[in-house]
């Protein structure tokens, strides 16, 4: 048989039990022992002075040597439940666009919980040692800030919680390892007082309920709950029976030693005998005992059922098991019963009946609810659970404490990896406002973090392993957020309408970035203030239309005489005299001294009426208009070509130049030629070259889209300077890409 060493390191003493586990589970105490610390070496649970808490330990150790005769090196111990820590802390999410939550991210929600909850506590500890994550319990739930009972499957923008988050100070675990080191033995399993409680006083098939456990020791209570077959949270408050004893001794004025007796003798008898201070000896009822420690009883029960329902999300548990000394006073299973709403039966004190598979070899040694947590340390090392186990997180060993349910993404968290390095991140985002509206354009998501165990690919979901090795690359940030005025609703759906000589003019609304006139392929950048202007000078207007104003005969504004910087408001009248009116090359039309604009960009969008004739006064771009603009092109290029192709002035023969001068003399010619298969008649001029066919044919120059006109002349390629003859056969239509 091979036995096992388990110590409950208290804050009055030290217990030591060594047994055995059988083949049918029962557990056989071989050897006990226990031993008061000399001097206050613990407080609270946590060791204050290592060298003389491991003294202790070392005589309890050499005593059990005595008592079985082997050899102890190994033993299980556990951390008390009073030195945990608890934060509570409201945690929110916001996605980008309404979404479907998913249970992903309800568990990304809890991350979020666990890290601001652990950097609560930093702050509030002020210290530089770590905390490990024993457990973790939602309060409630927040859809859109309106609480739910279950986020998952609903749609939300913003999805919230109130989580209570247990954590274990690394230096209380380092303290007992010291300790137990000192004393010359090794850790062979550690885990909570609570759960060691656990495992003897709440069967394994009970633990999928919503139980609470309380043990009443004698400073504080602890407390622990059970969901779905694992603790989900931890608590502790400071009154336990110590102070049920203390106003025992006042009232019946005894020393603390003789107030125990009291105490103890009132749960199991009717009558109390005691001696008090002066050496009388009293004997009274038990009822007498109780009244007198009622008030305490009933304000622990109180405080105990109130940290119950905290911890549990502000509701009652299924049922309430009590342990320890502290818990055994009469009337407190009864008042915690009534507090937590519960029927009294599910309020149950656990000793002998939960030892039931526990045998004793020493016969002096009597079933109580004071020995769950010492049997329950040593049971737990035959579960291996709730253990300390150690992993290689980007070639750095940590040491995780195991709640049976560790991922990849606790040890992340215990390395100190951040948060935001997990999961995707989004580029930086564009905040600006629009005529005083705040806007937000975010950036692009990015990649989530590499993560890989023992060299094969895995999750943050994926279930750790003791001594495996975890690599996660950072996750990345998305490409930051690109947005151009052109992309802006008020760009392109909005526009100014004037009342130019009479004709209705839209024209598209000036964009004005901080102050100034942006073209609409400026891109915004943050905290950019974009207004749509509601107004345009004389001069603008002249320019979108592509007109030449006659500046030296009068302007006027809303019948008021006005100049080219007058501004003009929505619906405002303009009444002017021009030098030209037609289309403008694009590269001159300067209406916006920073934008450049295509002729799509610059067309007139008339308001017309089918039932009357205001159409004919109304200022529209047509595809006259844009052939226009074709022909100028056309004759730039015909330019180019004379120019390529002409001799030097001064190399002419002087005749020649005079014929030249006298060639305006001429008469005009009639030409006819076959284009797309119809005759065409050229008059006006003495000589014809191709680019006149344009002028003199209906040829839809809007339907391109990006193609090249195909000019064939007598079945070859005709340059747009080449002279046409009479009965020419020309071919005019859209090459295709």
């Amino acid at each position: 048989m091979n036995n096992v060493f388990g110590l409950d390191i208290g804050t009055r003493n030290v217990v030591g039990t060594v047994g055995y586990q059988t083949d049918d589970k029962e557990f056989v105490v071989t050897a006990q022992y226990v031993r008061e610390h000399e001097t206050r070496a613990m407080l609270d649970g946590q060791i204050h002075d290592i060298g003389r808490v491991a003294k202790t330990i070392k005589e309890v150790k050499d005593e059990l040597e005595k008592q079985t005769g082997q050899p102890l090196e190994e033993v299980c111990i556990a951390a008390a439940g009073r030195v945990l820590k608890t934060v509570t802390t409201h945690v929110e999410y916001e996605y980008a666009q309404e979404s479907v939550v998913t249970g992903e991210d309800v568990h990304t929600l809890n991350l979020l919980g666990i890290e601001k909850a652990q950097e609560a506590l930093k702050e509030v500890n002020d210290t530089s040692y770590k905390f490990y994550c024993v457990g973790y319990s939602t309060v409630k739930f927040f859809l859109n800030d309106d609480v739910f009972i279950s986020l998952e499957g609903h749609k939300a923008n913003k999805i919230g919680e109130d989580i209570i988050v247990t954590f274990l100070p690394e230096d209380v675990v380092d303290g007992l390892y010291a300790a137990v080191g000192q004393a010359g033995l090794s850790v062979a399993n550690m885990t909570l007082e609570p759960i060691a409680a656990i495992n003897v006083a709440i069967p394994e098939n009970y633990r999928m309920l919503n139980i609470a456990l309380v043990d009443v020791g004698a400073g504080t209570s602890d407390i622990s709950i059970t969901r779905d077959g694992s603790i989900i949270a931890y608590g502790m408050i400071p009154h336990a029976g110590d102070e049920m004893t203390e106003v025992i001794v006042q009232h019946f004025l005894v020393d603390f030693n003789m107030a125990e007796s009291i105490k103890l003798q009132s749960t199991t008898s009717d009558t109390v005998t005691y001696k008090d201070i002066m050496s009388i000896e009293h004997t009274i009822p038990a009822q007498d005992v109780w009244d007198v420690a009622a008030p305490v009883v009933d304000n622990i029960a109180q405080e105990v059922s109130a940290k119950i329902r905290e911890l549990n999300g502000d509701k009652t548990v299924s049922a309430c098991f009590v342990v320890g000394g502290g818990g055994k006073i009469h009337g407190f299973t009864e008042k915690l019963a009534e507090d937590l709403d519960l029927p009294e039966e599910r309020v149950a004190l656990r000793g002998e009946e939960v030892l039931g598979d526990v045998t004793f070899e020493q016969e002096d040694i009597k079933k109580d609810p004071l020995l769950v947590t010492p049997i329950g340390i040593c049971l737990n090392y035959y579960d291996q659970r709730n253990n300390f186990i150690m992993v290689r997180f980007n070639g750095e060993r940590i040491k995780l404490y195991d709640n049976n349910r560790l991922t990849i993404v606790d040890a992340a968290l215990q390395a100190g990896f951040p948060n935001d390095e997990l999961f995707p991140k989004r580029g930086t985002p564009i905040n600006f406002t629009v005529n005083g509206v705040a806007r937000l354009v975010r950036g692009e998501a990015g990649e989530g973090a590499v993560v890989t165990m023992n060299g094969k690919p895995a999750s943050i979901n994926t279930p750790l392993e003791p001594n495996s090795e975890i690599v996660i690359e950072p996750s990345t940030a998305g490409e930051a957020a690109v947005y151009k005025i052109s992309q802006l609703d008020e760009y392109n759906h909005s526009v100014i309408t004037f009342v130019i000589n009479g004709r209705k003019v839209s024209c598209p609304r000036f964009v004005q970035v901080n102050g100034r006139l942006e073209p609409e392929d400026y891109s915004i950048r943050e905290n950019d203030v974009i207004e749509t202007r509601n107004y345009y000078t004389v001069r603008q207007i002249a320019q979108f239309m592509d007109l030449v104003i006659d500046t030296e005969q009068m302007i006027f504004v809303n019948n008021e005489e006005a100049d080219l910087d007058t501004l003009v408001y929505e619906n405002f009248s303009v009444e002017w005299k021009t030098d030209e009116y037609g289309v403008a090359r694009i590269d001159n039309n300067n209406y916006n001294d920073t934008q450049e604009s295509d002729s799509d960009d610059a067309s007139v969008l008339a308001e017309q009426d089918a039932n009357s004739t205001e159409s004919d006064n109304t200022v529209t771009r047509t595809s006259e208009q844009m052939m226009n603009q074709v022909l100028d092109e056309l004759h730039d290029e015909f330019a180019k070509e004379a120019e390529a192709s002409a001799v030097p002035e001064n190399e002419l023969p002087e005749n020649d130049i005079q014929e030249e001068i006298h060639e305006e003399d001429s008469s005009e010619n009639t030409v006819t030629v076959i284009v797309n298969g119809e005759p065409v008649e050229l008059s006006g001029k003495d000589t014809y070259i191709f680019v006149d066919i344009f002028t003199h044919i209906s040829f839809d120059l809007q339907a391109g889209k990006g193609r090249a006109i195909a000019t064939v002349i007598n079945g070859r390629d005709a340059q747009f300077s080449e002279e046409l003859h009479e009965g020419d056969k020309i071919e005019l239509y859209w090459k295709e890409n």
